[in-house]
């Protein structure tokens, strides 16, 4: 029988305005996760593992709020996950697709019902996220993965060659050769579900680190999975040091793929890695990235004055500034400066910061002590350059959470330190340009940073919109016209960069299912030759 997965649609995101039925879910949900500490095995070969280290987890936002511990790996349990991968594999790769697609989109409904608070609730507390960053992360975003990547591995196994007469060509859409080793990130608990994920619905078996301060979330998304089906092996959690990890499984000979976000500098060590020890490994290894950004908003001088502060507020400060996506760079129009300011200024003396159950709340904590020393550390050498100025912001506090307030920065030397560096953080660099220098500051924007992963441009006239397109065309893989650089959406804008921001093979898209897949060409022909000989030979 030949099966069609249901037409995927992007999950709506809900309001949780007051006196919602969804908001009285919520409420209830984040009293039911505080009061209840969790305690997070690793899950090998579908089996509970733990160790004899534990590790507190607590809120960003709240010190004293105790989430629960996890228990620490090292070598022997990253040999074990490795083990109980290629143990699974063989039967996993042998599930009829429609049985592997049935479980993940069985995991999106149970995410986007059932267990959306819990999802939301664990995502708010354990990384620090307001009720809407959580929604369109950890519910929407993710069901979307799992919906829209079903429905991509079966648009894939359609993809099939021509056949002649007497021939029946097709494609094997063949998982890789080997065991994927997925790394993800803290700001995002749908990129933690996909990265997993993805190869998995091919066919492959999947070692799994998250980031430290994630794995919180992590245990509710493994919880999902192994309701919804999950066989034993097929995703295993490990929570390892990265050293352990980078000795030990980047050196197996079995390692077939990597599926990573994450800092640059980590990616360029783990590809340098592979590099080192590319002639070990049963086949070539799959390397799929996404690191680092200095994402910029650019505006000329036709564009809207307050359409443009409300694109950098949001995109720079939304979460913290801890997007991979976030504006940290912008360049403005001497013209518009003025009202871009007075605008921003106004609204960041409205912004409240806090604890994530108080709603009114728009900013909330930096991820984890680490964070906050890295981006309060440039926030001083901030205030000691005397090229740059701060508009608003600069304060911090790391009681009771790691609190950063929005900063604004004008910048004198579009070639500053300040934007070029990638923070990570509510930080927000400015350079005004004079207006007559719009063509030549849009060289300057292509060239300053290493990175390209989003950008914007703002203008009312079409043609500079059109020429600003094309000369940052290899600037940002993500590039938006009169809107923030942020929030795309599964199906919809698929996500990824180039330059020293990854690999851009655009999650949520079928570049990167196909990732994930080793096809072998079969070539049938259904009435063999009888003579050797060829027409030409005869007499």
């Amino acid at each position: 029988m030949i099966y069609s997965v249901p037409e995927p649609k992007n999950e709506p995101i809900l309001s949780y305005a007051p006196d919602t039925p969804e908001r009285m879910k919520l409420l209830s949900a984040l009293k039911k996760l505080k009061a209840n500490p969790v305690e997070v095995s690793m899950i090998i070969g579908g089996q509970e593992v733990k160790t004899k280290e534990k590790v507190n987890m607590t809120a960003p936002h709240n010190h004293d709020l105790i989430l629960g511990y996890y228990y620490r790996g090292g070598e022997a349990e990253i040999r074990q996950a490795i083990a109980a991968a290629m143990n699974a594999k063989e039967t996993w790769a042998g599930m009829a697709w429609q049985d592997r697609a049935a479980i993940f989109l069985k995991a999106a409904e149970l995410i986007s019902g059932p267990f959306r608070e819990e999802m939301n609730a664990a995502t708010m507390l354990g990384q620090s996220k307001n009720i809407y960053q959580a929604e369109i992360d950890a519910v929407c975003e993710l069901a979307d993965f799992f919906r829209f990547n079903a429905y991509y591995m079966q648009e894939i196994y359609k993809m099939q060659p021509y056949s002649p007469k007497n021939q029946w060509n097709r494609l094997d859409y063949r998982p890789l050769d080997g065991f994927v080793f997925a790394v993800t990130p803290f700001n995002f608990t749908s990129i933690a579900g996909n990265l997993p994920t993805a190869p998995a619905m091919m066919g492959n078996t999947v070692v799994w680190k998250p980031a430290s301060s994630a794995v919180y979330s992590a245990h509710f998304v493994m919880k999902i999975l192994n309701m919804a089906g999950l066989p034993p092996g097929v995703i295993n959690l490990v929570t390892a040091r990265g050293s352990d990890v980078g000795k030990f499984i980047l050196t197996d000979l079995n390692l077939s793929g990597i599926h990573f976000t994450g800092s640059t500098s980590t990616f360029q060590q783990m590809w340098k890695t592979v590099g080192d020890n590319i002639a070990k490994y049963k086949s070539y290894p799959r390397i799929v990235g996404e690191t680092g950004g200095k994402d910029f908003i650019f505006a000329h001088p036709s564009a809207h004055p307050q359409q443009v502060a409300v694109a950098i507020l949001r995109a720079g400060f939304e979460y913290q500034g801890q997007k991979c996506s976030a504006a940290s760079r912008c360049y403005l129009p001497e013209s518009l400066w003025g009202e871009i300011k007075d605008q921003l200024s106004k609204w960041a003396g409205e912004l409240k910061m806090g604890d994530v159950e108080d709603f009114e709340n728009f900013i909330n904590a930096v991820i984890d002590k680490p964070a906050f020393q890295k981006i309060t550390a440039a926030i001083e050498k901030i205030k000691q350059d005397d090229d740059l100025d701060i508009i608003f912001g600069g304060n911090y506090q790391d009681t009771p959470g790691w609190f950063i307030s929005p900063t604004l920065v004008e910048v004198k030397n579009p070639k500053s330190w300040l934007m070029e560096t990638e923070l990570f953080g509510p930080i927000v660099g400015v350079y005004v340009y004079p207006d007559k220098e719009f063509e030549k500051t849009l060289e300057l924007c292509d060239q300053t940073s290493p990175y390209a992963l989003t950008g914007s441009i703002f203008s009312g006239d079409r043609q500079k919109l059109a020429y600003a397109s094309e000369k940052l065309r290899f600037s940002a893989g993500n590039f938006y016209l009169n809107d923030k650089c942020t929030a795309a959406v599964v199906g919809q804008q698929p996500f990824g960069g180039s330059r020293a921001s990854g690999t851009n093979d655009k999650a949520g898209s079928i570049l990167n299912m196909i990732r994930w897949t080793s096809p072998r060409a079969i070539k049938e022909t259904l009435a063999p030759p009888l003579d050797y000989r060829y027409p030409f030979m005869k007499n």
